[in-house]
């Protein structure tokens, strides 16, 4: 009797479960992170569960889902980050670039597939995009910034001077303003960048720009998006207007965008992870994927409000 209890005990989990006449499969152990609520991110959230359901892999049945949101708080981000790796989970979906960053921080060993973020290696969280070379693949949510900085011209023909706000608060929105800083360049045009670290700084530096540029491009990130009510507000006290980078700003006062679709991002995101779980890829060899897909949205009230053309871009 004591070498059959001997026995049973280094037995390794899967066949105790069989042993003991139970046919259920242990179940895969999903930790996902979220930088803050917000609805773009919640989108890419419930598209990644809902594929993953089409994929086979359903909450409650088959996986343990264990969802955490930081709150904004970065060393929230680290803490949630560490208890995904304490408790052993197969995969962790972290949604938002510092999610990912702390993440990767907590393990080089657990796979990490993230979404919402535009610059994987700017982030540090990737070798090349083409191949990470680490644990860490994903979706990104880069916007057609060239598209969208199009639309001003489009818009407004006569404008010569382009302003630029986003947050400094990390990598993404900063490298969003580059690239839209390239491309008012090319166009023949001048471009004026500002940059927030808090919420409150938001409404002087747009009153300021709103003097002296024509019309104003925001990229995506969290401070300009809950700011935009009040950043649209500003730029139409002037008669000017804001392109942005995400099509849930256009509702809260912006003109227009080429958007993205975050639920499509985070069923990309799905597939990804069910590659991984599956052992056919590992984020080591996975690109980081981009939606090609995206979708001209316009404000017609406020074209019509400010006398602008319709683009036909």
């Amino acid at each position: 009797m004591k070498i059959f209890k001997k026995l049973l005990y280094l037995l390794p989990l899967t066949l105790l479960v069989t042993f003991a006449g139970c046919k259920k499969e242990v179940a895969i152990k999903i930790g996902i992170m979220q930088i803050v609520e917000h609805e773009s991110l919640d989108s890419a959230h419930r598209g990644f569960i809902d594929e993953l359901k089409n994929l086979g892999y359903e909450g409650g049945k088959n996986v343990e889902f264990d969802f955490q949101i930081a709150g904004g708080d970065l060393s929230n981000c680290q803490q949630i980050a560490e208890k995904f790796v304490s408790d052993g989970k197969n995969l962790i979906l972290a949604i938002s670039t510092p999610c990912a960053q702390a993440a990767a921080n907590a393990t080089k060993d657990i796979s990490i597939v993230a979404t919402a973020i535009t610059n994987y290696e700017e982030a540090g969280l990737v070798k090349s995009h083409e191949k990470p070379q680490t644990n860490v693949t994903g979706t990104s949510d880069l916007a057609p910034i060239d598209k969208i900085i199009e639309l001003i011209p489009e818009l407004k023909p006569n404008a010569k001077k382009i302003g630029i706000l986003y947050s400094n608060i990390d990598a993404s929105p900063q490298y969003q303003a580059e690239l839209a800083k390239q491309k008012i360049k090319e166009l023949g045009l001048e471009s004026k960048i500002s940059a927030v670290s808090q919420v409150h700084e938001v409404k002087q530096v747009a009153e300021k720009l709103a003097k002296e540029v024509d019309a104003l491009y925001v990229p995506i990130d969290k401070i300009t998006a809950s700011s935009m009510p009040q950043i649209s507000q500003i730029f139409l006290s002037q008669e000017k207007f804001v392109v942005c980078a995400e099509d849930t700003m256009i509702s809260k006062g912006a003109i227009g965008t080429y958007g993205i679709d975050y639920y499509e991002l985070g069923k990309m995101a799905a597939r990804q992870a069910a590659e991984i779980l599956e052992g056919k890829n590992k984020p080591h060899d996975m690109p980081v994927q981009y939606l090609q897909d995206t979708k001209l949205t316009l404000n017609y009230e406020i074209i019509e409000k400010l006398g602008l053309a319709v683009p036909t871009i």
